[in-house]
């Protein structure tokens, strides 16, 4: 149920519950919902997928260490199911490339807040989204096996196109050089969501950019506010609050020019960083780390410092 209340702290955002937790498409959602969830549906096998994955480290290192036909060719036959893996998680990126833009239309050509508040399984998807992202990156970034396996498979195929060897191969030069753009970058499924964001922005003039961004900063103050006001028993549901709000701090920071950390930033950023940092059900540091790392405004002049020594 809609529950608007009165205004949040100090920032002119009105306070919305939205009901993560039943929140059902009406009608007027139901085509895109529809939609959506033919691709998020897909997210636990990716995040399942990801989080099993060990590598090729030993098989890479006999070939390297003690080269003769037998280890490469070892190192071969386990770099190549490996590969086809990690082909599935950039699949995945290119299907959430064509699905996001979609839900941004949706939640932002009218007023942000209404829609969130009206559209509530569509704002559960966007959450959806931002929580499997974050998800998603924190794993690769603490996997280097992905990289690595990666790398072999391109030098392998190298040399195997120098030998004319390289019959039946399904992943060529041009895939192999966007998945390596792919997974070199740190976090690529939230590049994925900020590149598209733009681009989506840059070609459709009937969404402006600050009912975007507006959208994003509702979606964290809400989060923010429905964590710290334990609106939610499930930790499982806490977690997911706080992982979207940060995705959508993230994106905000990408998309807006003065970032997300300005004084005037319409996100209640004190309050965000302070629900993570007393979070105790589950770590939350990776999250913490995000904001870090992730976003491009931190460390700008206009950041006040009390923010900045939060996040130290």
């Amino acid at each position: 149920m809609v529950k608007l209340l009165s205004a949040i702290q100090t920032k002119e955002a009105e306070e919305i519950f939205v009901d993560f937790e039943n929140a059902k498409p009406s009608e007027e959602e139901k085509d895109l919902h529809a939609t959506v969830a033919a691709v998020l549906d897909k997210a636990p096998v990716i995040l399942d997928r990801l989080f099993k994955y060990e590598g090729c480290e030993e098989f890479i290192r006999k070939a390297i260490t003690t080269p003769g036909e037998e280890t490469e060719n070892a190192a071969w036959n386990a770099v190549l199911p490996a590969v086809d893996q990690l082909q599935e998680f950039y699949d995945f990126s290119l299907e959430l490339e064509s699905c996001f833009p979609k839900l941004l239309v949706a939640l932002c050509k009218d007023d942000p807040k209404q829609s969130l508040a009206n559209q509530q399984a569509l704002a559960k998807q966007l959450a959806d989204v931002f929580d499997f992202v974050l998800r998603f990156d924190d794993a690769k970034m603490v996997n280097p096996a992905i990289q690595n396996d990666f790398s072999y498979y391109r030098r392998t195929l190298n040399r195997m196109k120098l030998s004319k060897k390289e019959m039946n191969i399904k992943i060529r030069d041009e895939l192999a050089n966007r998945m390596s753009l792919f997974f070199a970058y740190p976090t690529p499924m939230m590049k994925v969501l900020s590149d598209t964001t733009v681009k989506f922005l840059s070609s459709d003039s009937s969404v402006p950019r600050e009912n975007v961004t507006n959208a994003l900063a509702a979606m964290a103050n809400v989060c923010q506010d429905m964590v710290a006001k334990k609106k939610f028993e499930a930790d499982a549901t806490n977690m997911m609050c706080l992982r979207a709000m940060t995705g959508a701090i993230i994106l905000f920071d990408h998309l807006h020019a003065q970032g997300a950390f300005a004084r005037k930033s319409p996100i209640n950023i004190k309050g965000c960083i302070n629900v993570l940092k007393t979070y105790s059900a589950s770590p939350t540091d990776g999250l913490l780390n995000a904001l870090r790392f992730t976003t491009i405004h931190l460390n700008d002049p206009e950041t006040p410092n009390a923010i900045k020594q939060l996040l130290n």
